[in-house]
């Protein structure tokens, strides 16, 4: 399913789309994996600005992230669910998350402290209704003005029915939303200036939002109207024998990978995370993928695990950052018993996954260990697993109910190491491990949790 939305608004998507067709080659390069050395992003969903700049520099910057994502930055229909953010009716930065001074003040935080800024951007529909929005702006279903009006949306004003159909799962409203005709070259301007006005104010690149609902040669050419298009990704969800595939969109940059987390779930509840050797088979390729754990549409619709499945799912983010395939996008958002509850209104409420010490020691892992190939599997079958990253580091999981004790072949070279995944390097006393001069070392793994060791982080 694509957005929780879908369900409280009453639609039921049937799942999410697969046909041939590349989009057309744009005039500006492509690109396949976040720029820059640090490739890791956080996810601070439904984070007020000015704490995302906060977070940036206290914890972000620090731990090495390359990126940042944060929630729509567009004035948006009224309302207390965090779904409402996803109703947008003016490109202006005016909902609840802040305004445009907060926006601007957080992406500088940002940069400052070495993260780059990734903006979700909701360019595929407008509202489902009327009224007035978090800025003040009075609109209908199909009419905002200084911005769209009724010839600016598709004809087709009925919800989608059939996802085997491109027309229809395209051109028709996704639960009830006013779907715009990004066909149309009026529409495309509007978007792309749109983008640029966020690339003016530091944006680094965006996350579009339900673009499997947009043809890829429409993202393309709005992609291709605007100044500088910095890096983008897209959202489209996989569904077998369906329309409209993720492979389409890759010209236009990453493609998030919603098989991931299904394979996740299904290694660390299915009591074997053995077959995780081969997570790459039948995805993305690895430089086009964005891998994640879960999002806030998965944990909702319990398709991934969930910060409610406790050490499995902080074991699951350490084997997508130690992992090789993909890049990684860690999702922070908050506690919930209500699905279409908003975010809290304080400092508590929290999951504040991205600054588990687990979490940060992985992104380090991965920032030093770079582009290093998979190296020195072993696995036990079933609850544990091991492996390296060529002679730059090495990670042990063990997923089981018991205490594992092995000694490990490494590539590692000899020396004493920091286990990031349980302390900083530069507090590690009583969480250290030694790597003999035969690249041996002999680890024990307490149940539900992991070692891991990079040659960032030696003695």
């Amino acid at each position: 399913m694509l957005h929780q939305r879908s369900r409280i608004l009453g639609g039921a998507l049937a799942g999410v789309l697969v046909a041939a067709g590349l989009a057309t080659l744009a005039p500006w390069q492509s690109q396949a994996t976040p720029p820059g050395e640090k490739t890791v992003t956080a996810t601070l969903f439904e984070r007020p600005y000015a704490d995302v700049g906060r977070a940036c520099t206290d914890q972000l910057g620090p731990a090495g992230y390359g990126y940042v994502e944060v929630s729509p930055a567009s004035e948006h229909i009224k309302g207390d669910q965090w779904w409402t953010s996803y109703q947008p009716v003016s490109y202006k930065i005016a909902g609840r998350l802040g305004d445009r001074d907060a926006f601007a003040a957080m992406v500088s935080a940002c940069h400052k402290a070495g993260v780059k800024v990734i903006a979700d951007a909701v360019i595929n529909h407008m509202s489902s209704g009327s009224g007035t929005g978090t800025g003040g702006t009075q609109y209908t279903k199909y009419s905002y003005p200084g911005y769209y009006q009724d010839q600016d949306f598709h004809s087709c004003r009925k919800d989608i029915a059939d996802y085997g159909n491109r027309d229809d799962v395209q051109n028709c409203e996704l639960v009830g939303l006013a779907d715009l005709d990004t066909g149309s070259d009026a529409v495309r301007t509007t978007i792309a200036k749109y983008l640029d006005d966020l690339r003016s104010l530091g944006v680094d690149g965006f996350r579009v939002d339900a673009a499997k609902h947009m043809a890829a040669d429409d993202m393309a050419a709005i992609k291709g109207k605007m100044s500088d298009p910095g890096f983008w990704i897209s959202e489209v969800i996989y569904g077998g024998g369906e329309a409209v595939k993720p492979e389409e969109y890759t010209e236009i940059g990453d493609v998030d990978e919603f098989r991931y987390g299904g394979h996740l779930k299904s290694a660390f509840q299915g009591g074997s995370i053995a077959q995780l050797k081969s997570v790459a088979d039948g995805k993305l390729s690895s430089g086009s993928a964005r891998t994640f754990v879960d999002n806030w549409d998965t944990e909702r619709n319990g398709s991934t695990l969930t910060y409610k499945d406790g050490a499995a799912y902080t074991l699951a983010n350490v084997f997508m950052l130690a992992s090789p395939y993909g890049s990684p996008n860690v999702f922070s958002g908050y506690e919930w018993s209500d699905k279409d509850a908003g975010p809290p209104s304080g400092a508590d409420g929290w999951t504040d996954m991205h600054a588990k010490q687990e979490i940060t020691g992985l992104v380090g892992f991965r920032n030093a260990v770079g582009d290093a190939e998979l190296s020195d599997w072993w696995d036990n079958g079933s609850s544990a697993i091991a492996f390296g990253r060529g002679d730059k580091g090495f990670v042990a999981l063990n997923a089981g109910d018991g205490e594992l004790s092995e000694t490990f072949a490494t590539s590692l070279p000899a020396g004493t190491y920091c286990n990031v995944a349980k302390a900083a390097p530069d507090s590690c006393d009583g969480n250290t491990v030694t790597v003999g001069d035969d690249g041996k070392a002999q680890l024990t793994v307490p149940a539900k949790s992991a070692v891991a060791l990079h040659v960032g982080a030696k003695s």
